[in-house]
């Protein structure tokens, strides 16, 4: 559930905040007080795209911020396969809008645009004033139908991905297999000398750091040897060196270690360090040995390296990376050399895989069927709630001309307005005005078996009056009952409705404009129905009106 939005610098608003609650929030004002700006505001906290203009005059930055309540339990699962997780059940999606760039987090930690669009497509649902437009083409009704079969339809729907991506793989292969005579050999030729040039370097995992390492050592030898040779001098050499003065130090302590304890305690560390310090020259004087190379060691490591190199820049940038281009060319020089058995074998794959495709997009089509029935039956009754009487609804189905990451069905809504008329293709029959109802139909029917729990619907009832708004009223109320709703609304039969009422509006002070949103109580609720229903002038008629209209939608949601 949307709990919270904060907006602040954006067109016309300085800053504001409102909080939404459960069930049916509508939203109203007079035109031009900026309803569009408040769900603009949503849709860019959701990864919308802006421009500089959207942002308030004089400020340099926009943002805007979403606080979602989730308690769904299905949504906090697929929230945390994208790695978010509910802090005291809260997701909190935002963004700040500058002139260039914006910045996306949720629960404050910095995202790519790519995963708040992702992590908001689970938890809200914007149908725009403009959405409806989507019907008209057929792409997406497939994605409609699938949508309502999700529960049956998933596991089979990954088996056909999985077994279409087989089958484009078998055929891609096939494709770059089957070349003729002349371009096999030249192609062998390559191959031969490309995997020869690599076994021949006889390549070992790990060897060029141990070479560079090696190859460091050589270059610097003459440092490391002075360094060494100086240390050496130090602690093992000469008079004043440190293994002398502590030979001299332990006969000192030996003289007096009958006389007291601790002087005898003293002595065996100062014997200890000893010891240690004739262990640290001994490894010294190795390493100093170890630091000798001859020109022919300097040679054979440089020429290594030079070899490795060489390969690096044509096979690949590590020598994993070689041996795996080794052996993938291999592969292919081998069904080369063995052409026509391969080929064979390669087509009875792609046969097979084509079989095993073909299958599940069967068993897939199946289920569509099956569900698609349910569904154009429920999308027929609810259009027949929002007042198309005689309306008939199905979905067509046949098969596409080739396979698709889909399957194979090819989907289209088909519909008759009107008595006597045959069944036609949605984009083909249907207005503006009847699309927005057709789409509030579908959205209706969805929201009984869709997880999101946030719907948003920004003036879905363009174009409609009378007994239809009624009727879509009572749609939104009853969508309204199992989810949170929020609904930007011209029609008094909509507002009425309201489990909770907003008023937007626009005031100028000091030759500045502001946008601003506040809760209406009782009082105000009905006033504001009043003036949807009479404009300007509120008289006391019009207000008994919305009084009346007011305690009509109270009666209709306790029947619904």
């Amino acid at each position: 559930m949307l709990q919270n939005l904060h907006v602040k610098n954006l067109a016309l608003i300085d800053e504001i905040e409102v909080e939404f609650g459960d069930g049916l929030n509508i939203l109203t004002g007079e035109t031009g007080a900026g309803k569009s700006i408040i769900l603009g505001s949503v849709n860019l906290a959701l990864g919308g795209r802006y421009t500089k203009d959207i942002l308030r005059q004089g400020a340099e930055y926009g943002f805007v911020e979403l606080t979602f309540q989730v308690e769904n339990e299905h949504q906090i699962r697929e929230l945390r396969e994208l790695d978010i997780y509910p802090e005291d059940g809260t997701v909190v999606l935002s963004r700040r809008l500058m002139e260039k760039r914006s910045i996306s987090r949720i629960n404050g930690e910095t995202v790519p645009i790519a995963l708040l669009k992702e992590a908001a497509s689970i938890l809200i649902d914007i149908h725009g004033q403009h959405e409806h437009q989507s019907l008209l083409y057929k792409k997406n009704h497939l994605g409609i139908v699938d949508a309502f079969a999700r529960e049956t339809a998933s596991d089979v729907k990954q088996k056909v991905l999985e077994a279409y991506k087989a089958y484009k793989a078998c055929e891609k292969e096939l494709d770059e297999m089957e070349t003729d005579e002349a371009q096999r050999a030249k192609e062998l030729s390559f191959l031969k000398f490309e995997t020869g040039e690599i076994r021949e370097a006889d390549l070992k995992i790990g060897e060029d750091e141990d070479l560079e390492e090696l190859y460091r050592r050589i270059v610097n030898s003459k440092r490391i040897a002075e360094c060494v040779s100086e240390a050496y001098l130090y602690t093992s050499e000469g008079n004043d060196s440190a293994s002398e003065n502590l030979s001299r130090a332990i006969r000192a302590v030996s003289e007096i270690v009958e006389y007291d304890e601790r002087a005898s305690q003293m002595y065996d560390q100062l014997v200890e360090i000893d010891s240690l310090l004739n262990d640290f020259n001994r490894e010294l004087a190795d390493y100093a040995d170890e630091c000798e190379f001859s020109d022919e060691e300097f040679h054979d490591t440089e020429e290594r390296l030079n070899e490795i190199n060489h390969l690096k820049t044509k096979y690949g940038n590590t020598i994993e990376e070689i041996l795996a281009y080794c052996a993938a060319q291999e592969k292919r020089l081998a069904a080369l050399e063995d052409y026509d058995n391969y080929i064979e074998d390669l087509r009875a794959k792609a046969k097979k895989s084509e079989e095993e495709l073909r299958k599940q997009a069967k068993k897939l089509s199946a289920i569509r069927r099956k569900q698609a029935k349910v569904l154009s039956k429920s999308i027929e009754d609810g259009l027949k709630d929002l007042n198309f009487e005689n309306v008939q609804f199905e979905i067509g189905f046949a098969e596409t001309k080739g396979y698709t990451a889909e399957g194979m069905d090819d989907v289209e809504f088909m519909i008759s307005l009107n008595p006597g008329q045959p069944l036609k293709p949605l984009a083909s029959v249907a207005s503006g005005g009847e699309l927005s109802r057709i789409m509030l139909a579908i959205k209706t029917v969805m929201a009984s078996r869709d997880e999101i729990e946030t719907l948003i619907f920004d003036e879905i009832d363009v174009g409609i009056s009378g007994r239809t708004a009624q009727k879509v009223s009572e749609k939104m109320a009853v969508i309204g009952k199992g989810h949170q709703v929020i609904c930007i609304t011209h029609l008094a039969q909509i507002a009425a409705m309201a489990d909770r009422h907003y008023l937007i509006e626009k005031a100028s002070s000091k030759g500045d404009t502001r946008t601003d949103i506040r809760r209406l109580d009782e009082n105000e609720s009905v006033r504001e129905l009043a003036r949807i229903l009479g404009g300007a002038k509120i008289t006391d008629t019009v207000l008994k009106s919305a009084v009346e209209m007011k305690e009509l939608a109270r009666q209709t949601v306790k029947q619904i």
